[in-house]
């Protein structure tokens, strides 16, 4: 079990801590290979997937690990909710927690969001990714997939390339992955690098090449153009050149290196179709462990070692 209500971010977790989610994703993830998806670990609890972003991956995880262990999971779009007749974000939760449910997975385009409606809420509240701030769950899933593929954490190179300034994927990623005894490097133009993020315990290059070159794990980001309030680079072209991974600069990595991607890819952009379907690519993997991962932290959560 873990010892708290929320998972908000892996900045507060324990190394203990992600050690048990992953032991618990890795005994679900067998689950998902059954003939009946299904196991009645969590029969009458109910999860709200509580969505202000679009999400494809990550919402549709989040469902179907809610769905696989029995519990009800309810999806609220915002679109067609009371939040665009001006409910504010803390009577909508107040109202759907009064409706008893166990669990409400929050994404929000403001940093600090799932935190203050932790403040108000007597249920669980996970993190689904907060501005730009955090995705624990995407940090997890991709640790879970590198040490299934590599059998260890402790002592990896991990790089990672993109648009670092705006991505909660990279940030939950750093914290994670050094608090696993990795060596985690971010490289991209200086412009999507956001001043002092060495603190969080990474180094910063920006020379892709070099960075590949000792890498045991890349893990390769979008351009979050929709977080951009102005022009950082030239133009995609450019970036692509520079900052895309292709056939030709992976040929400079180590033998055995693997590739992620938190998805949406962009073809073309920042990593190239053959690369994004070679064998050094664990993108589909990442998806599939998602729901693992997203399975396990509902048990830990809401009760289920308890019974």
């Amino acid at each position: 079990m873990l010892d708290r209500k929320d998972i908000l971010g892996i900045e507060e977790l324990g190394r203990d801590e992600i050690e048990t989610i992953l032991s618990t994703a890795a005994s679900f993830k067998e689950v998902s290979t059954r003939e009946i998806k299904k196991v009645p670990t969590l029969r009458g609890k109910t999860v709200i997937n509580l969505f202000y972003e679009p999400s494809t991956r990550t919402r549709t995880s989040f469902e179907i690990a809610a769905k696989r262990m029995s519990a009800d999971a309810i999806n609220i779009s915002v679109s067609a909710s009371s939040i665009k007749k001006g409910e504010t974000l803390k009577d909508t939760a107040l109202n759907l927690e009064a409706m008893a449910p166990d669990c409400i997975v929050v994404r929000h385009g403001s940093a600090g969001t799932p935190r203050m409606l932790a403040g108000y809420l007597d249920c669980s509240v996970i993190n689904a990714g907060d501005g730009a701030h955090e995705h624990p769950s995407q940090a997890l899933l991709d640790i879970f997939t590198v040490k299934e593929r590599l059998g260890r954490i402790e002592g990896l190179h991990v790089v990672i390339v993109g648009d670092i300034a705006h991505s909660r994927v990279a940030r939950s990623n750093i914290h994670g992955f050094t608090k696993m005894g990795a060596r985690v490097t971010v490289c991209g133009p200086p412009t999507m690098i956001p001043p002092g993020i060495e603190s969080l315990g990474c180094s910063v290059t920006h020379e892709m090449e070099g960075a590949v070159e000792d890498a045991d794990v890349i893990m390769m980001l979008r351009i979050q153009l929709e977080r951009q309030t102005k022009a950082l680079f030239p133009s995609i072209r450019e970036y692509s050149r520079l900052y895309g991974l292709d056939a030709g600069k992976l040929k400079r990595a180590k033998e055995g290196v693997i590739i992620l991607h938190p998805g949406p890819i962009n073809r073309g952009v920042e990593i190239s179709p053959e690369v994004a379907d070679g064998p050094w690519s664990l993108i589909l993997d990442q998806v599939t462990n998602g729901v693992a991962v997203r399975m396990a932290l509902f048990y830990l959560l809401l009760g289920g070692a308890r019974e």
